[in-house]
């Protein structure tokens, strides 16, 4: 599985990478899906940064969340979700969602601002980015993924 930063994904899907960014932008808090050592999903509340081109997530230390990151770096995080406004589903900004793995960034390195002493800091190396929102009378879902570029569907 061939995985790319979020400066590439901007480089080359700049529309999309606007509007996954604005969707992630309405509210502080995310959905994130880790996988536990039995193989059954983990949701757990997290918050979202792009710094240095990249997408970060953090943790408390010890959290299981990033435990589950530790053994198994899959994850996906799901942007706030934010209802349609009543008629106005057009200036819907829609939803979104960042897939990857994540990769532990300690404190020593260079590649963006080490986390707290007392906190994990990881890397979201893109595999798959989506955005739905509403188009016309039915929904436009735009993905992208790595190799394959973008690709739109449109569900009624």
């Amino acid at each position: 599985m061939t995985a790319h930063g979020w400066a590439e994904l901007e480089q080359e899907a700049p529309k999309l990478a606007a509007a996954v960014r604005a969707c992630f932008a309405v509210r502080k808090h995310c959905t994130m899906a880790t996988l536990r050592a039995d193989g059954s999903p983990r949701i757990s509340g997290t918050e979202v940064q792009w710094e240095g081109g990249a997408l970060w997530v953090g943790s408390m230390p010890g959290a299981r969340k990033a435990r589950d990151l530790q053994r198994d770096g899959r994850v996906a995080v799901h942007s706030p979700t934010v209802d349609p406004p009543e008629g106005e589903e057009s200036s819907w900004a829609g939803e979104a969602k960042v897939a990857g793995i994540a990769v532990e960034v300690g404190v020593e390195s260079d590649a963006a601002p080490g986390p707290e002493p007392d906190s994990h800091r990881f890397r979201i190396d893109l595999t798959e980015v989506v955005h739905t929102r509403v188009e016309g009378d039915g929904l436009l879902i735009t993905s992208w993924h790595p190799g394959r570029g973008v690709q739109e569907r449109r569900r009624k």
